[in-house]
């Protein structure tokens, strides 16, 4: 049998660039233990997209997706992308992929560019049966910023982060208004549009949700207790700060309940493969205040998304063969 030529796409053009690679390393790894799947690491760069072979850098034929190696020429049968943040995240190159007429295995280019902007997003899923969002503005850096009227419209503390972009660069929590110009302007670092948000006090978790064998299935929930002030990059990526519990300590019927409102999150959204959702419940009421949704999610070994279906009882490798087999 011949085998199916995977390019396993990593890097980008975002702050996220060395969490890609971690995320590759880890699905090579996995999909290097089934034996019908050859896997080639491409790094996506502003001014390149390479293959290296021990030492040697190949560039890819981007008018046919191809590398050639030994004289011989290799085409790709899918594509892995597990590049976060642009142009993998945001629908960038899985419309070069539909031209190419090559699956993958995230979102289709509508929805990766819609869930790329995070106030798009809250207004879509905005009236699924118990889904709550946090009040909030969206600012454009070409407007004018009134910090005075912000804060006559939302409730200290506030979240400032940039409305196109994940694993929290750029992203502030402000007590009052003497701290909100320098964090607008953190933001606006990161991103022409950036979102201002109340705080929602509670536990804070994250979801897997994805498509296997064609049924939407969702794995088991992870707690984040941070002992920071809020789940930011250094959080999320620096040992020590942050402890993560999977599957979380959740009563049967909330896991039923949330895994309704995530299902229901996903088929709005129109997702394909493996998404992940970022959610708080509400201290006191438990109410489902949903945060975001990723389209690419890390993938490292320690990674939430391989943690929740280690926790399902399931094997990762599987896992990534079922997104794929159900992508192709």
């Amino acid at each position: 049998m011949k085998p199916i030529n995977v390019a396993l796409l990593a890097g980008g053009f975002s702050g996220e660039y060395a969490v890609s690679l971690n995320s590759a390393k880890n699905i090579a790894a996995n999909l290097g233990t089934i034996d019908k799947y050859k896997v080639y690491t491409i790094l996506i760069n502003r001014d390149s997209w390479v293959y290296e072979n021990n030492g040697e850098t190949v560039s890819v034929d981007k008018n046919d997706f191809s590398i050639t190696l030994n004289g011989e020429k290799i085409k790709f049968d899918f594509a892995f992308i597990t590049v976060h943040g642009t142009p993998g995240e945001d629908g960038k190159l899985q419309g070069y992929f539909d031209m190419m007429g090559i699956p993958y295995n995230t979102c289709d280019a509508t929805t990766s560019a819609i869930t790329m902007n995070k106030a798009y997003t809250k207004a879509i899923v905005n009236g699924i049966h118990g889904l709550h969002t946090a009040k909030s503005m969206q600012l454009h850096q070409r407007d004018m910023h009134d910090t005075a009227t912000i804060a006559s419209t939302l409730k200290f503390p506030l979240f400032i982060k940039p409305n196109n972009g994940g694993s929290s660069v750029g992203m502030s929590k402000v007590h009052n208004v003497g701290g909100l110009q320098d964090a607008i302007d953190k933001a606006f670092h990161e991103d022409s549009q950036i979102l201002i948000e109340e705080f929602i006090k509670g536990r804070e978790f994250s979801i897997g949700i994805a498509r296997l064998k064609g049924k939407i299935t969702v794995l088991p929930a992870t707690e984040l207790i941070t002992s920071k002030e809020f789940f930011d990059y250094e959080a999320k990526y620096s040992p020590g700060f942050t402890e993560e519990i999977t599957p979380a300590d959740l009563p049967a019927e909330k896991v039923r309940e949330i895994a309704e409102i995530v299902t229901q999150v996903y088929i709005r959204l129109n997702c394909r493969g493996m998404v992940r959702v970022d959610f708080i419940l509400l201290e006191g009421s438990q109410d489902f205040y949903f945060i975001e949704i990723n389209t690419t999610p890390g993938q490292s070994s320690a990674s939430l998304i391989p943690q929740q279906v280690r926790a399902a009882g399931r094997s990762v490798p599987e896992f990534y063969s079922e997104l794929i087999e159900g992508a192709m």
